[in-house]
This record gives C-alpha cells, structure tokens and sequence, in this order.
C-alpha cells in the first residue's frame, strides 16, 4: 500500500479592528462576547486531557455504524460502477485514531468488493477535514497506524482540508463519499436571541420555549447550509453517512435530565462562581454552540434542502457507564466521574479557555464536573442517543 501525503494547512485569521474603548451595539457587544465558537476544537496531542486519549466513546459509536458504512460504501461503489478514481471525505475528522479507523474500514472495503467484483482498483483520494486550529500534526503522525489497519495493496492518498464545513470546502462534483461523526451536532454560532441564561450554558427544563426555538432555527440553518454545501461538491448518487449527537423524540423539548453532559458543566461553573473563582457575569455569557436534534427535525430540514434523499435514519442509546472503560488509553486509574469529566474537557476545553482567559482554572472546574458525576447515582445509567444518517445525492 503507498499511501501519499499532501497536508495543505492555511490558518484564516479575523479582527474586529475595534479598540476595547469604542461603544459597541447590542448585537455587536453579543459578538464579541461568542467569539470563543472559531476557538472550537477538541484537545490536541496525546496527554491525558487530549481527546486521542478520552474519545473511546466516539470510537464505539464508529464500531456500532460500521455496519452502515460498509453497505453504503459498497452500494456507493456499485451505483457509480466502480470508478478509477475516488475521493473520499472525513468532515469534522478531529485529531487520534478514529479518523483514520474510518478511512481504513471504507478503502478496505472498496478494494475488498474490487477484488469480489474482479474490477480494478481505484485510486482512493481521503480527505481529513477540520477547523484550521485543529491539531493535524497529532493526526499525521499515526500514518503508519494506517497502513496497518489496510488489509491490502492499492493507491491512497491522504490530505488535511482545514475549513469550516459550513463553507465551501471541495470543487464541485468532486466528492464521492463523506463521513462525519459526533461533529454536526456543533453549531457555527451561539444562536441569535438568547435571553440571560442565568448560568446554564445550554437548554434545560426551565429554560423559555423561546429558547429550545432559538438554538433548534440555528441548526436548521447551519445543518441546511451543510446540504448545500455538500450538494455541489458530490457527484450524483455519493452518498453521506452522519452520526451526531441527539435526543429522543418526547413531548417536552426542553427536557434534558439532570446527568446531561451540559446540566454538569453549568452545575460546575456555578460551584466556581460561588468559591469566587470566576464572575458570574462572565458564566452568564457563556452559552454552548450545541444542538441535540431528535429525528423529525433532521428529516424535515434534509427534506425542505432538496438534495438528498435519506436512505438510513437509526436512533441508537449507548450506556455510557461502559463507554470510557479502556485502560489501555488512560495513564493512571481514575477516580470515579473522572472519566466522564476527561472525555469532555478534551471535547470543551479550547472553547473554556477562549471564554474565560489563560487563567482560568480549568482543573478545578473538571474536578468540580468529576465530582458531581459521581454523586449522581443514575448517572451510573446514563445512556446518550446517537442519531445516525445516511442520504444519497440525487
């Protein structure tokens, strides 16, 4: 197997050209106060708080689609009658191994169902795509994990995209199968029109309905600019298989019970405000760029967009007592929540630090986190819901 290298990084840099004494409008001051979301990347490296270290339960849930992503690769393959060439996108690809598990198990099985199909096979173009501040050295470097997991000979070519996949990232008609996992669930902003949160970073069951409408009108226009985006770059009939995050479908939106991972943190941050830690208007600010849509708002948006037809839509409930449990990626035993906490310092910590200064102690806060996963018992239980899709370019 030669796989080829060509990693294009480009970094896009913003000012407001503003001083910190000029008069700010309301919406302006709101901007200012969220730019903390283009800081939005998981923990780099392969420390201890790095998301390679605590992205097991990612990587299970990448096991529990394999499946889907198999016979929509196969399918792909066979409908677009085994072209020479393929490019093939990770979007939201992160930094670690899973990206490349993915990119494994899809060229595997297109050189599998080549050789089936006594067909040639195609030179495989796998593109990583992430924000520009995401760490693609960590992921690079595990080129060789790579060439390991490929069970046979054959051209890949593997490259960085950085850019946000609310944007234009490929040339038209260009892509013939994409892959993205636990990142559509990410906004490109904190929605418009939030009232004072009064420390909780995100919707609970005392939030305004208002609320729930504000966060569910910005994932339909990021989500309906990621169709788009995706229509013009992918050539007739390729396909898309999307894990993210969701919630089942239940009467109340604004339900989310007391062990969901955002309840924590704002019960977190709260514990600093009162140890005097941090200011409570700086907590009051602070909302997530997050959104846990439940299936019928996925499939309306895919829908009204127009350019997609659904092919799979599968909810599936993990428990994630067991999600984390894998010694092998962690340094040291853990104390009981940690592992619960470490998985989402590596998912949040850039977007922490951005917010509230280098200062910031952000130990302590995760060791707050640790602890109140730990006290509540039926966190011992909690499940998380993963909504998976996979659409076919019509």
């Amino acid at each position: 197997m030669y796989v080829y290298i060509n990693i294009c990084l480009y970094m896009l840099c913003r000012c407001n050209g503003k001083s910190e004494n000029e008069k700010y409008s309301d919406d302006e001051e709101r901007k200012s106060e969220y730019t903390f979301v283009s800081a939005l990347s998981m923990n780099g490296g392969d420390g201890d708080n790095s998301y390679s270290t605590n992205s097991l339960l990612q990587r299970r849930v990448l096991s529990m689609t394999k499946p889907i992503l198999v016979k929509n690769t196969k399918e792909m393959l066979t409908n677009l009658d085994f072209p020479k060439y393929i490019k093939v996108a990770d979007l939201g690809c992160s930094s670690g191994q899973n990206t490349f598990l993915v990119m494994a198990d899809i060229v595997n099985t297109i050189n599998a169902l080549c050789q089936e199909c006594n067909q040639n096979r195609p030179e495989i173009d796998c593109c990583l795509n992430d924000l520009p501040c995401n760490d693609f050295n960590t992921t690079f470097k595990l080129i060789t994990f790579f060439n390991q997991k490929l069970a046979s000979e054959g051209s890949c070519f593997v490259s960085g995209v950085p850019g946000s996949f609310y944007s234009s990232l490929f040339p038209r008609k260009s892509l013939h199968f994409i892959h993205s996992n636990y990142s559509l669930h990410y906004l490109s902003k904190v929605p418009d029109g939030l009232e004072k949160n009064k420390m909780s970073v995100y919707i609970t069951s005392s939030s305004p309905l208002s609320e729930y409408e504000a966060y569910l009108n910005q994932f339909q226009r990021d989500f309906t600019t990621f169709l788009r985006m995706r229509s013009e770059e992918m050539v007739s009939k390729g396909r898309m298989v999307l894990t993210l995050i969701g919630r089942n479908t239940i009467d109340d939106p604004l339900y989310r019970d007391c062990c969901h991972w955002s309840t924590l943190l704002s019960i977190s941050l709260r514990d600093l405000v009162f140890e005097g830690i941090v200011s409570a208007a700086k907590v009051n600010s602070f909302s997530l760029p997050f959104y846990d849509p439940n299936e019928e708002e996925v499939k309306e948006i895919i829908r009204n967009e127009g350019s997609f037809q659904i092919n799979d839509l599968e909810t599936h409930v993990f428990d994630l007592a067991h999600c984390n449990e894998d010694c092998s990626l962690q340094t040291h035993r853990a104390k009981p929540g940690e592992k619960v906490a470490n998985c989402i310092r590596a998912l949040i910590e850039t977007m922490l630090v951005a917010h509230f200064g280098d200062a910031f102690d952000i130990d302590t806060l995760f060791e707050r986190y640790a602890h109140h996963v730990s006290q509540h018992t039926s966190c011992k239980n909690k499940t998380s819901v993963s909504l998976v899709v996979t659409l076919i370019r019509k």
